[in-house]
């Protein structure tokens, strides 16, 4: 029962912490005003411009750090923070979200293989739970284990996420340093925006990770005793 207490407690715990962090450094540079005074939109059109990629549209889009892009419209849709914002912290992810639209440019082997990844990370999402929590209260070991592999898409995306993201911001900051979007002095106050931004995709790898290790014990335990 304790060790299932601290488990409970990591799973809980670690996504929260990886929550508070992201918003305490969006919210602390986000009042940090860019030398540049571009703002995200402008950052992420001169990025954009710069690699040739001039049919990626910039859009707004609804939400609270809601930016993402969209690699079937190819279009970088920012919160709006962050398209209107001269900050540090609007540049930071509008930077990061045009990585991504540079990594789909390049063919970069990880996003296109989190993107093939999608549709059966969103069954393995949906459907894993009912059978896994049919074979633990039943006890069939075989509906336990067959939600356990559904499970494991969704699990492999969420690892297959890190590189994907990891690598994103690296080509945020060779870009806003290249084209002068930021300062030398500004460019440890951005890497604080992508590295705690990264926690929130560690954090669900890791909570993911964990259940899974979790359910794979208990299908051996479940196993033994048939």
């Amino acid at each position: 029962m304790g060790n299932y207490l601290i488990y409970l407690g990591l799973i809980i715990l670690i996504p929260i912490w990886a929550q508070l962090k992201v918003k305490g450094t969006y919210n602390k540079y986000s009042k940090v005003p860019s030398s540049s005074r571009m703002t995200g939109a402008e950052v992420a059109r001169r990025i954009l411009d710069d690699n040739g990629l001039y049919h990626i549209h910039v859009e707004i889009t609804k939400g609270y750090l809601s930016d993402h892009y969209d690699p079937r419209t190819k279009v970088v849709r920012l919160s709006s923070t962050n398209y209107h914002g001269h900050s540090l912290a609007a540049t930071a992810v509008s930077a990061h979200e045009v990585g991504h639209a540079i990594q789909d440019q390049q063919d970069y082997a990880f996003f296109r293989f989190r993107h093939s990844l999608v549709p059966v990370a969103n069954i393995g999402s949906n459907l894993s739970w009912v059978f896994i929590m049919i074979g633990i209260f039943a006890q069939v070991s075989g509906l336990l284990l067959l939600g356990i592999i559904l499970m494991l898409g969704a699990v492999l995306f969420q690892v297959v996420t890190l590189p994907v993201e990891f690598n994103a911001s690296n080509r945020a900051m060779d870009q806003v340093v290249s084209l002068g979007i930021i300062s030398n002095s500004e460019e440890r106050e951005t890497k604080k925006v992508l590295n705690a931004a990264a926690l929130t995709y560690v954090a669900a790898a890791a909570v993911a990770v964990l259940e899974l290790v979790r359910l794979i014990l208990i299908f051996t335990g479940m196993s033994r005793d048939d």
